[in-house]
């Protein structure tokens, strides 16, 4: 296949931001206005997934994109029964009971058969690189792919299984870090990341703190092809970003951000409230930990106790707007220089 190129107008990529805020009405957005919009598919089935490009489609002819989780090997189960009894107390008092901490493959090889199927303009993947054989059967069915990567020996290990593009992410990205090796923090800023990764030789688009043309300049000047933006995007109308999440950044409830596996077992970072503070030394273990908190987290948000759930931000937070997304991401092009 030839050097990969952004298909979008403009170079911004929107975020693939599963287990809520991603929607299709925001990658619809995002499309119209030039950007290249993604489809999350973390936590979907292949159903649901088909539903989520079928509406996509239905409302726009832009590029857009899917977004996968590779699977990860099941965890001990000890440390991960130890944090539920840690935990116990805190399900008590929202009078929630802890999930089954379960693994799964997260419909991994269902999606990817649907998308060779289906084929659209991408398909990238956090927390690892595919296997070959499914690179191959993407490029055949003329998808690129896109790995996201932290250092320069992921970024090898995709570029030699055949990724098109790498999606460069630093330590300042909200969300979870997309580590190869979950029990390893991602500490490396943007800027030091695509300077160590360059020499790989793959096209790049950068992603963490990106909120702003300048901050996207920087990115293109360090030789990306273009950025990614999520936090950017959480409070936007066509975001399903809950109404704790939205109140929490728009009212700047907390100071600064912390990175955390207290939620799902996976470093992510999100604002610093209390509960990511008391257990961020929780155990590794995802998706057990996703599934074994999400009840207690889906109480806290009912209660409107913005102290419990995960609000994932990157570390400039602080310039997050409610302006509709393709206000936001034509801001973002025509402030590039």
């Amino acid at each position: 296949m030839q050097q990969y190129a952004l298909p979008s107008e403009l170079p911004v990529v929107q975020a693939p931001m599963a287990g809520g805020p991603s929607t299709p009405a925001l990658a619809i957005a995002v499309a119209r206005a030039g950007g290249l919009g993604f489809i999350a598919g973390g936590y979907l089935t292949a159903k649901t997934l088909a539903a989520a490009v079928d509406e996509v489609r239905a409302q726009t002819a832009g590029p857009i994109g899917v977004n996968l989780f590779v699977p990860s090997q099941p965890a001990p189960r000890e440390p991960i029964e130890a944090y539920a009894a840690q935990l116990q107390a805190e399900a008590e008092r929202f009078e929630a009971t802890l999930g089954d901490a379960t693994w799964d493959d997260d419909h991994y090889a269902e999606k990817l058969d649907y998308l060779v199927r289906e084929p659209l303009h991408v398909v990238t993947f956090t927390f690892g690189t595919p296997q070959a054989d499914d690179v191959e059967r993407l490029h055949r069915a003329g998808v690129s792919v896109g790995v996201t990567v932290t250092g320069a020996a992921e970024a090898r290990q995709a570029a030699d299984l055949g990724a098109d593009v790498l999606i460069v992410q630093g330590t300042e990205a909200g969300g979870h870090q997309a580590t190869f090796d979950a029990n390893s923090v991602n500490t490396t800023p943007l800027s030091d990341a695509l300077d160590q990764i360059r020499d790989v030789s793959l096209p790049m688009i950068a992603a963490g703190g990106i909120m702003t043309g300048a901050d996207a300049s920087a990115a293109l000047d360090a030789d990306a092809i273009g950025v990614q933006i999520g936090t950017a995007l959480l409070c936007t109308p066509e975001a399903a970003t809950n109404a704790v999440h939205r109140a929490a950044l728009l009212d700047s409830m907390f100071s600064d951000t912390i990175v955390s596996r207290a939620y799902s077992g996976r470093y992510a970072r999100g604002l610093h409230n209390r509960f990511a503070d008391a257990h961020s030394d929780a155990p590794s273990g995802y998706p057990e930990v996703h599934y074994l908190t999400r009840p207690l987290r889906s109480a806290a948000i009912a209660a409107g106790d913005a102290q419990v759930p995960n609000l994932w931000a990157g570390t400039n937070w602080r310039s997050i707007t409610q302006a509709p997304a393709a206000e936001i991401v034509r801001e973002i092009a025509t402030g590039v220089r």
